[in-house]
């Protein structure tokens, strides 16, 4: 494949996915995949890929799923295994487009249940660990309460021309994920096998204050996973600890990343393999 421009767009199927790439290559140094959350998209990441890129020595690449950002717009409505889907059927196309050769996966709320879903469901031996903020591995009613609630915030208040600054398709983006949340079957949704066939160590970011989860979430991943886990519950943040707790995270991420870096004689600054 041609070399990574900073930013731009991946045919993957029949979408063009959005991405942009901070610093090294994948056949430099690891690389850090971002997933972000089921209203997110590359850019509203931040600048958090820029520092985590300093604070690592690694390549961070952060892309818009289908339905987000400056991707293609997603088929409507989305099934109940989307997230399954994403993990399994695109993400795999993902990895090989950009040529990944090793690092770790970093998920934020549906993105990190389908960074755990990927490691569950393939064996992939370039993935060394998954780094997940605000994870679900099952639906609870605080999640499906404030999805009712946030639903109510984008028809009748500001949060659609907040959102449309990310999508080029807001409506797209938001009823794509909303929907999916608040059908009813939805509530059965459980990926919580997929955490026993995870053969990496996984960090898991909390926010204190999350209204979409509960501390439940890092329970079940504790007792279902045969991998170490480590969790960090940060004070003060709600479901964007990277966003509301910006050092703390970021803090919290790029010493896990490094520590597993490290145990592979990778990353670390620019010491890469």
């Amino acid at each position: 494949m041609s070399a990574l421009q900073s930013s731009g767009h991946l045919t993957i199927g029949s979408s063009q996915i959005e991405y942009r790439m901070v610093g090294p290559a994948p056949d430099v140094a690891p690389t850090l995949v971002l997933l972000h959350e089921g209203l997110g998209s590359a850019g509203l990441w931040g600048d958090f890929p820029d520092k985590l890129a300093a604070a690592t020595g690694t390549g961070v690449f952060a892309y818009s799923r289908s339905g987000y950002g400056a991707s293609t717009p997603a088929t409507l409505p989305r099934s109940i295994d989307y997230m399954h889907r994403e993990a399994l059927d695109v993400l795999p196309q993902v990895l090989d487009a950009v040529g990944f050769r090793r690092g770790l996966l970093i998920g934020h709320s549906d993105g990190a249940s389908i960074a755990a879903i990927y490691a569950g469901g393939v064996q992939d031996h370039r993935i060394r660990g998954l780094c997940l903020i605000a994870p679900h591995f099952v639906v609870e009613d605080i999640s499906v309460a404030s999805i009712a609630k946030i639903k109510i915030d984008y028809e009748q208040g500001d949060l659609k021309q907040r959102l449309a600054r990310w999508h080029s398709d807001v409506d797209n983006a938001f009823y794509g994920w909303n929907n999916a949340w608040l059908d009813p079957a939805f509530r059965a949704w459980d990926i919580s096998e997929s955490l026993a066939y995870v053969r990496v160590p996984i960090a898991i970011v909390q926010g204190a204050d999350d209204h979409y989860g509960t501390l439940r979430q890092i329970a079940i991943a504790e007792e279902e996973c045969y991998c170490p886990v480590d969790a960090e519950i940060i004070p003060g943040a709600g479901h964007s600890p990277q966003r509301e707790a910006p050092e703390v995270t970021l803090k919290v991420v790029s010493d896990f990343v490094n520590r597993i870096l490290r145990v592979h004689g990778e990353g670390e600054l620019g010491r890469a393999a």
